[in-house]
């Protein structure tokens, strides 16, 4: 019985339509000289901060003490039903922020409206834990925040009623790592920190002892 020959397949590898290679060095690739070293926020969290809200709510245990589980950064871009390549340099710029290679989201269903299919990229998103947790946090604050155009601090209303809060970025060109010049498109992203506390008043406190750029009160 003569065997059936397989076709294989053609083509260069990656050249897929909807793939995404990443651009530029890898993590991986440079040597360390040493021990990384520790988060910044991470020690000024369990030397300053659990003190400070321990003796305002009166816990009697310090797992009490609400705590910044994770940080999600979500980028959406509708017109990448148009032209893939400005989600290519989404998920580029999103990497450069996090430090961390984003996930390509998909569409969920058709939308025929907007030319939406089934399964189309439509966005990027990036789960932060750990140390790049707290060193986005440390950016995002001290550098990112102040170059905001017209700033004067983020509302304190939008907490979701369980202590997680969401602020919106017109502007992703805020954070130093993107090159002005190499930017085709102004996109926004929304960054979710997700907290372990029971209540939006004690997040509300646990993120201004971490010196959060809340809007002042008249």
């Amino acid at each position: 019985m003569a065997k059936q020959k397989v076709q294989q397949p053609t083509g260069k590898a990656g050249s897929k339509k909807g793939e995404f290679a990443p651009e530029g060095k890898r993590l991986e690739d440079v040597k360390q000289t040493g021990p990384l070293p520790y988060p910044r926020l991470a020690e000024y969290y369990k030397s300053t901060v659990v003190p400070a809200l321990m003796k305002k709510y009166e816990y009697k245990s310090i797992m009490q003490v609400p705590k910044l589980q994770k940080i999600c950064l979500n980028m959406g871009v509708g017109i990448a039903t148009q032209d893939l390549k400005t989600l290519q340099s989404a998920i580029n710029e999103l990497e450069l922020i996090s430090g961390q290679r984003p996930v390509v989201r998909k569409a969920k269903k058709a939308i025929s409206n907007f030319k939406l299919r089934q399964g189309m990229p439509i966005g990027c998103m990036v789960t932060l834990r750990g140390a790049r947790m707290y060193e986005f946090l440390d950016r995002f604050i001290n550098i990112a925040s102040p170059r905001i155009r017209d700033f004067r601090g983020f509302p304190d209303k939008s907490f979701d009623g369980r202590g997680n809060y969401t602020v919106g970025i017109k502007e992703q060109i805020i954070f130093p790592e993107i090159d002005v010049d190499k930017v085709n498109r102004i996109t926004g992203l929304d960054i979710t920190f997700v907290i372990k506390s029971e209540s939006d008043d004690e997040s509300f406190s646990l993120m201004s002892e971490f010196g959060f750029p809340f809007r002042k009160k008249s």
